[in-house]
């Protein structure tokens, strides 16, 4: 899952919310430096990624682009669902995306310090781009696709994957769907064991 979906799955707690997002940065067992919540917050991550890495309905997904994207297509599929969550935001949660997405940032502009240097560095970006509410739409990730192929110098083409994304438009949300109902259960059922 991408940056919406990890902070959607986080719940309430602002240090879960914290490690969630910032959980790709930490690497090994450095996450244990950090206060419990945070700690929690990244290991319920790396529990989401897991899970959504072997999900058969994520791979029915990926399997659609792994021709003309290879190892990209997990990291394209995850670009995609968080479009389909921001879409359907009002399905998943009462408060509406602008509202949660602007204390969000407030909430990363208020823990700054304890980001990593790389997250501190993309942050300016985010909030000004506001890459999360520019989920909502088609065009909004395309904008991501073409962000993240720049990323790779152009060698993942991801930013072709928004004529996937609208040829198979109905399949891809359908499996979303799906897909995120289990997914918020398993992540529910961790965020109580952690």
């Amino acid at each position: 899952m991408n940056y919406l979906a990890h902070i959607y799955l986080s719940g309430t707690s602002e240090g879960v919310i914290i490690g969630n997002f910032i959980a790709d940065g930490i690497k090994g067992k450095k996450y244990q430096k950090y206060p419990a919540e945070i700690q929690k917050g990244i290991l319920l991550h790396r529990n989401i990624d897991s899970y959504t890495d072997q999900h058969p309905i994520v791979r029915q997904s990926t399997a659609r682009l792994h021709q003309n994207y290879g190892h990209y297509s997990g990291v394209i599929v995850d670009i995609l669902y968080d479009h389909f969550l921001a879409k359907n935001w009002t399905q998943y949660h009462k408060t509406p995306l602008e509202g949660y997405v602007e204390n969000f940032y407030g909430l990363l502009r208020e823990n700054f310090e304890i980001l990593p240097s790389r997250i501190q560095k993309m942050m300016p970006y985010m909030i000004r781009d506001n890459w999360l509410l520019s989920y909502q739409s088609v065009e909004g990730i395309a904008r991501i696709l073409s962000q993240m192929n720049r990323r790779t110098q152009g060698k993942s083409k991801m930013d072709l994957a928004i004529v996937e994304l609208e040829t198979y438009y109905e399949e891809f949300e359908k499996e979303f769907t799906a897909f995120f109902a289990e997914l918020l259960e398993f992540s529910n059922q961790k965020l109580k064991e952690l």
